[in-house]
């Protein structure tokens, strides 16, 4: 006698319309939607003998429940969950740099920058999850507003990386009032290393010779930031 055999899955297009994710989401809003519901989405259909929606569950629990984790791995990374090739894997990525690209727009054009958390609310949506550091310089009018974001660096901070010259060129060109320097550590941890002073020392120096203030160096982590100078620092 043969064994008993389990029930096949349900395909989403079986699920009755109040369960389907993309019905869901016309009828009661994305913000109705779970997670896995929302990459079921993404992925559009099954494979791997498995539903969209059992695949997304599957990609979140690769990543403990945390997009955030999935936006710092190679995209390939997701190619080991069943089901997830290179083109779904590319999608899924995509959409999250749209979200975050989303939240980096949240600030006004025009709006002044008057205090650490002013940068942090720009620049964090955009840094704090990056797999490298990258070093941008903001560029403020004279009435501290953001004129321009300039990324001066991309890759392992260190002071013969991030020169001067670099960093307070288009700052001339712009004629600005005042930079703000910005940066973000990888592993989530703001504190200034050795090299995150004396590049800061550096450029601070520059500035009052160029008559280019540096207001601040604000330094992103996951979650936290250190301003040297709510610390004191400049």
């Amino acid at each position: 006698m043969s064994g008993l055999e389990l029930p096949k899955a349900l395909t989403i297009r079986e699920l009755p319309r109040s369960d389907r994710p993309r019905e869901r989401l016309v009828d009661l809003g994305a913000t109705a939607l779970s997670s896995a519901e929302l990459m079921a989405i993404l992925l559009g259909s099954g494979g791997a003998g498995r539903s969209a929606l059992q695949i997304g569950q599957s990609v979140l629990v690769e990543a403990g429940g945390a997009l955030r984790w999935i936006a710092r791995q190679p995209v390939a990374a997701l190619t080991a969950v069943p089901g997830v090739g290179m083109a779904r894997a590319v999608t899924i990525h995509a959409s999250l740099e749209l979200g975050r690209r989303m939240a980096a727009e949240g600030r006004q054009d025009g709006t002044p920058v008057r205090s650490p958390r002013d940068v942090v609310e720009y620049f964090a949506p955009r840094m704090e999850d990056l797999p490298v550091e990258e070093f941008h310089v903001a560029v403020l009018d004279a009435q501290h507003r953001l004129e321009r974001d300039i990324t001066v660096t991309r890759g392992i901070l260190n002071s013969s990386l991030v020169h001067p010259r670099e960093v307070f060129r288009e700052a001339i060109a712009e004629r600005a009032a005042a930079v703000i320097l910005v940066h973000n550590h990888p592993s989530g941890d703001p504190t200034p290393s050795a090299d995150d002073r004396t590049v800061t020392e550096q450029l601070v120096a520059a500035g009052r010779l160029l008559d280019i203030p540096v207001h601040d160096h604000v330094i992103i982590g996951r979650g936290r930031y250190t301003s040297f100078a709510e610390a004191g620092l400049l």
